[in-house]
């Protein structure tokens, strides 16, 4: 019994063709969470597939529908060994984005695996079903070369509606919150800072999604009769986005902008190279807040992005002054950030400009979480990739993007460490997704290692 050993056969089970065989059968179910008609997919795909994998482990497991209308159900899961052992959560998500078959290059097929190289094609290969499947199998190898005891008490929590947002997600755990409670919650998604260097995240920024809308007219007006004489909504719009993002894109809104970035984030960042790999953009180095890296404008400060803009008939102008025009924008920003009094920030920035005929709407907000980067938890994790992989991985504070990680931070109050098998070109949520052969081989590796080291914590 030994962590060599069980490090030793996640990379079996993956040479073995196992991983390939549990992936491609998982791939198959089209769970297209947004997709209405794909409700019973749901909910097959935890019956068929979840419940088992997880009773392998010897947990209990159930199917919890969801307490949102509409949203997808939710697999709990529950193994106790002692009461006097820790308690680890993992989660992970089962629903993907629409297939969108046509779109594929010629030869592969979303809901088959098609192997090329290192690369492995298929709708869910990177977002999220290679990802929890390495969990699950890294754990079930500890079992094993534990000799039938994980050495901790665990709890699953799948969840079949990530992609339209994980509705239900926070009321589910908030209801569940004693059936859920842990000591640390282990859970993979996202992509790694690199292919080659295995990355930590601690949470992600929030994400505050609205609407800015100027209604002067019902209808056009010629403008060689009118220009000059009446205001142009599409110019007051665009001038009232100027007033919030510089022409440099660093975001004027005071009461959106964070008070400064806490040096144990700022030293996190200081390695962390932004790069995502063949075929991203190329950084716009005089974009976005001044004096800051290109790590610390991503992952440590707030943006404000236009999203879309229109006024008139774009795809068929006419000689007129349109009558209304229309930004959908949305604010990313990090924890500190008064996210959920957005609406009234913005409608004081702009009355305080001079646009009080620019409406505001908020539509949706999630918060921003993030785990202290000098935590015991943080250290104890790192440490535990270092033994794995022999070298020095990469420290998030928090994603650039979203994650519904409040529910287990802020309704759970857990501290949480993310460990994601995926990487920057990965093309999840278009077509070619694809997650690599080697990657995913590396991080059934690392999960092995730290859920073997999980267990040793206390002993």
């Amino acid at each position: 019994m030994s962590r060599k050993q069980a490090v030793e056969g996640a990379a079996q089970y993956f040479d073995s063709g196992e991983f390939r065989a549990d992936l491609a059968r998982r791939v198959a179910f089209p769970t297209e969470s947004q997709d209405p008609e794909r409700a019973e997919v749901l909910h097959r795909y935890l019956a068929e597939e979840i419940t088992p994998s997880v009773e392998r482990l010897g947990c209990t497991a159930r199917i919890v529908d969801n307490p949102v209308p509409g949203g997808g159900p939710f697999l709990v899961a529950h193994r106790h060994e002692d009461d006097s052992l820790p308690t680890l959560l993992t989660y992970g998500h089962g629903d993907v984005v629409r297939g969108h078959e046509a779109q594929w290059r010629s030869g592969l097929d979303p809901w088959r695996i098609t192997v090329e190289g290192d690369r492995w094609y298929g709708r869910g290969t990177a977002d999220n079903k290679g990802q929890h499947t390495i969990n699950l199998a890294a754990l079930e190898q500890v079992l094993a070369a534990r000799g039938g005891e994980l050495g901790f008490n665990l709890k699953v929590l799948l969840d079949m509606g990530e992609e339209t947002g994980s509705p239900g997600l926070t009321e589910v755990c908030a209801d569940l919150a004693d059936e859920l409670r842990a000591d640390l919650l282990i859970a993979s998604d996202g992509c790694r800072v690199a292919a080659q260097r295995p990355t930590l995240f601690l949470g992600s920024r929030g994400a505050v999604n609205f609407s800015l809308r100027v209604r002067l007219r019902d209808s056009a007006y010629h403008s060689g009769n009118w220009g000059g004489l009446l205001r142009n909504p599409a110019s007051v719009l665009a001038n009232a986005l100027a007033s919030m993002v510089d022409s440099r894109g660093a975001l004027l809104v005071q009461g959106l902008r964070p008070e400064s970035i806490p040096e144990s984030v700022r030293a996190a960042l200081a390695d962390i190279a932004v790069d995502g790999g063949p075929g991203s953009p190329e950084i716009d180095a005089d974009w976005g807040e001044p004096g800051l890296s290109p790590s610390e404008r991503v992952f440590g400060w707030n943006t404000l992005e236009v999203l879309a803009f229109t006024s008139g008939t774009p795809h068929a102008p006419v000689n007129a002054i349109p009558g209304s025009a229309e930004a959908h924008c949305q604010l990313r920003f990090v924890v500190g950030t008064d996210w959920r009094d957005a609406e009234r920030i913005l409608r004081e920035h702009l009355d305080e400009h001079g646009f009080p005929m620019v409406e505001v709407e908020v539509s949706s907000g999630v918060a921003a979480t993030r785990l202290d980067p000098e935590s015991e938890w943080v250290r104890w994790a790192l440490d535990s990739l270092r033994t794995t992989t022999g070298g020095d991985p990469a420290l998030l504070p928090n994603l650039g993007g979203t994650l519904p990680n409040d529910a287990f931070a802020d309704v759970l109050g857990l501290p949480t460490i993310w460990v994601p098998h995926s990487y920057p070109a990965c093309a999840q949520h278009a077509p070619d997704e694809h997650v690599l052969g080697s990657l995913s081989r590396e991080a059934l590796q690392i999960m092995a290692g730290l859920f073997w080291d999980f267990a040793e914590i206390h002993r």
